[in-house]
């Protein structure tokens, strides 16, 4: 007997579990929330290329991520994003598993902003 039924990915999982905004609501939510940080969670190289206006970057590749992340305030607003939100998904999720609670990841990345291809 064959199983149909729909499988959904891991990436699918984790999303549904984490407090997702498309490009305009992100934008819009960010600046309704003025002690908010924004992370940009890509390399500097990209980040140098283009960024949203206001935004810090943390490298989720760097050596030092989770040091830097572990630095701020767990009871802040963070709006994450990255190119295409695989970076930003996990980063969301690890700054949930550790003890943020105002973590809100760009649906899409960059790239549902056509800002990046």
């Amino acid at each position: 007997m064959e199983n149909n039924e729909c499988k959904i990915s891991r990436w699918q999982l984790i999303k549904q579990e984490l407090s997702n905004l498309g490009p305009e609501d992100f934008l819009e939510s960010f600046q309704r929330h003025p002690n908010a940080m924004l992370i940009d969670v890509r390399t500097p190289v990209e980040f140098q290329s283009t960024h949203l206006d206001g935004a810090v970057n943390i490298d989720y590749f760097s050596k030092d991520f989770w040091d830097r992340i572990e630095q701020l305030d767990p009871h802040k607003t963070y709006f994450v994003y990255c190119r295409s939100e695989r970076r930003s998904l996990r980063t969301c999720r690890l700054m949930e598993n550790g003890g943020f609670r105002n973590v809100i990841n760009l649906n899409g990345g960059l790239k549902a902003m056509n800002l990046v291809s």
